[in-house]
């Protein structure tokens, strides 16, 4: 893979050429329309940004390259699906078996975003997965866009439940980003456009 391709992909450098390549295939595949390989740079980017906060950052960047690996709107396992490719194609590059543990510990996590207290690998790769979320108006009616384009064979009015449901239940958590910079950075603008989506949704 060429330096070229490497570019706009945080934490590209250190991974191997054919994992790289195997990966972004999947998340270049058609149907996606958010969990996409700009998502994947949002994310591993997020990353570096939190990266004072976890205890094994590798572990946290592979993590991010796997988190959405398997993605199909249709199905409600696709971290389990992740978690398990990870399991399956980490040891072939020779990443240690402790380490591939905690990548797909961690990806399975973001199937609720609910690391544990003082879970700080789970704390950063949630959060880096949740700053979307915090975008400027123009980024996130685009995530909010795309979101419904993946769920386009969902009638609008289960759609607007089912997103409804998703979203309140983060405005009703006590802290949507539990790492100390991704509260102080991004807690009051995601509030704030998940408030404005709710609003939007009231209108389906």
């Amino acid at each position: 893979m060429s330096n070229g391709e490497r570019q706009g992909i945080p934490g590209a450098a250190g991974m191997p050429d054919g994992l790289v390549r195997l990966l972004l295939d999947r998340y270049r595949q058609p149907h996606r329309r958010y969990h996409d390989d700009h998502h994947l740079a949002a994310v591993l980017a997020a990353v570096e940004l939190l990266r004072e906060h976890a205890s094994d950052l590798e572990a946290v960047r592979l993590a991010a390259w796997f988190h959405d690996a398997a993605y199909d709107p249709k199905r409600d396992d696709n971290e389990e699906v992740s978690a398990q490719l990870a399991e399956g194609l980490l040891p072939m590059f020779d990443i240690p078996e402790p380490r591939v543990t905690q990548v797909a510990r961690l990806v399975r996590l973001t199937a609720g975003h609910t690391p544990d207290e003082g879970d700080a690998d789970g704390e950063v790769l949630c959060d880096a997965d949740l700053s979307v979320l915090a975008g400027d108006a123009d980024a996130y009616a685009d995530y909010a866009a795309g979101v419904r384009t993946e769920f386009s064979f969902v009638a609008d009015a289960d759609f607007a439940l089912a997103r409804a449901a998703v979203l309140n239940g983060l405005l009703a958590r006590p802290r949507i980003f539990r790492t100390a910079t991704g509260y102080e950075r991004w807690e009051t603008k995601a509030r704030g456009n998940i408030a404005l989506e709710l609003a939007l949704l009231r209108t389906l």
